[in-house]
């Protein structure tokens, strides 16, 4: 018995066993994944699947042929426990299953919210497929949604919605949009943007309780407001997936500890993707990331660890969101800046926030920008000490500042 066993049917356990077959490892390879659907890709399930313009085939990472063709088992069953001495899984279907080399990517779930009325139909989260899937089925023109959080997922619900002809409300508790990621520059343009295309956006507003008989039918706000309500979505944040590394003992704090080649504390473990609390080199210090770019790189490194070909996780976070026809992205994570640069300009629509500590780029946000968003990924991954003036002069090509 050689098996490895992947734990979780997301990007992350897919692109582990991509790396590892590019890689040479022979070994029959068996993923248990909850959901009865091949590991896919999320980011389409708030955008063009939501909108019925993919197919489900073209979320999937990988054909069930490739899985055949590459020796590996997919088993839809959920692992309720783990035990590191007998070195086995225990499912929810009755079988226990053994492994030599274990690897954890389960990535992560929706925050529920716990209020009066929470337990009517017709509130949606958005995760999986299923939770996808649900929403189509009243995605109907003139249909009222009402979105619980203006965070990514939030507003990419709302725009996909409002092009559909629903009548959009998002409700934010915090006084912007994407208050805990971008800077208020990059809030307000996407508010602005968000208005324009008919959302209406109630900011500093908290829910207070849903209203109706069998489905909510209204939404009540802490500041009296009421919005009536076919269907509400609610996107407060996730948690991540760790109670399977936690009923086996092994360290846990806001995700399963790993170090830099991916390894838990049980060097015949291993973790990767929004599950994992990892060091990051970039930061100095060890983070959780929520994001697809985590997700992959992280399953890379962790198959190089198990092919014998150790590189340390060593990568500068970063994101993306993808709202009508506009592209935010963002590489690092700005919060310890001390001055931020401007290039471009919001009301052309194409712009780009640099942000500085001590005169090194730590960050960039960029917005309809992707040419010299790749330029400043580099940027920030050099750890460069540019002056502010270069950076706002758009007469400088910013690939020649990688000199």
């Amino acid at each position: 018995m050689k098996d490895l066993v992947i734990v979780g049917g997301g990007q992350s356990a897919a692109q582990c066993v991509l790396t590892l077959r590019r890689n040479d490892f022979k070994d029959p390879i068996t993923i248990i994944a909850e959901e009865h659907y091949l590991p896919y890709r999320r980011p389409p399930l708030s955008k063009e699947y939501l909108a019925g313009e993919v197919s489900l085939e073209r979320v999937y990472m990988k054909t069930q042929d490739f899985f055949d063709q590459n020796n590996v088992v997919i088993k839809h069953s959920k692992a309720l426990s783990l035990d590191r001495e007998s070195k086995s899984i225990n499912l929810s279907n009755g079988d226990t299953i053994k492994y030599i080399n274990l690897v954890i990517a389960t990535g992560s779930r929706v925050r529920e919210l716990d209020v009066e009325g929470s337990h009517l139909k017709n509130i949606n989260y958005l995760r999986t497929i299923d939770d996808s899937n649900d929403l189509k089925e009243y995605f109907k023109s003139g249909k009222k949604l009402v979105i619980i959080g203006a965070g990514y997922i939030g507003l990419e619900v709302a725009a996909t919605a409002v092009q559909k002809g629903l009548k959009v409300t998002v409700v934010e508790m915090a006084d912007r949009v994407m208050n805990r990621t971008v800077d208020p520059v990059i809030s307000e343009y996407f508010d602005n943007l968000h208005r324009t295309n008919g959302v209406e956006i109630f900011l500093e507003s908290a829910l207070e309780r849903f209203e109706g008989e069998s489905g909510v039918e209204k939404v009540i706000c802490t500041n009296n407001k009421t919005v009536e309500a076919d269907g509400v979505v609610v996107g407060v944040g996730i948690l991540p997936n760790q109670e399977i590394a936690e009923s086996a003992g092994l360290k846990c704090n806001n995700g399963i500890l790993v170090d830099e080649y991916g390894r838990t504390e049980d060097h015949s473990i291993f973790a990767c993707g929004d599950c994992t609390n990892h060091p990051n080199f970039y930061m100095k210090k060890n983070i959780r990331l929520e994001s697809v770019h985590n997700a992959i790189e992280q399953a890379k490194t962790v198959a190089l660890s198990l092919v014998g070909k150790p590189e340390k996780y060593d990568q500068v976070p970063w994101f993306w969101s993808d709202q009508y026809n506009d592209k935010l992205q963002i590489v690092g994570l700005s919060g310890a800046h001390d001055e931020i640069v401007t290039r471009g300009s919001m009301e052309v629509g194409t712009f780009m926030l640099f942000y500085l500590k001590k005169g090194e780029l730590i960050a960039v946000d960029s917005v309809n920008n992707p040419k010299d968003f790749l330029i400043s990924k580099k940027l920030v991954a050099n750890k460069l000490k540019i002056s502010s003036d270069v950076l706002c002069d758009q007469s400088v090509d910013l690939k020649g500042l990688l000199k």
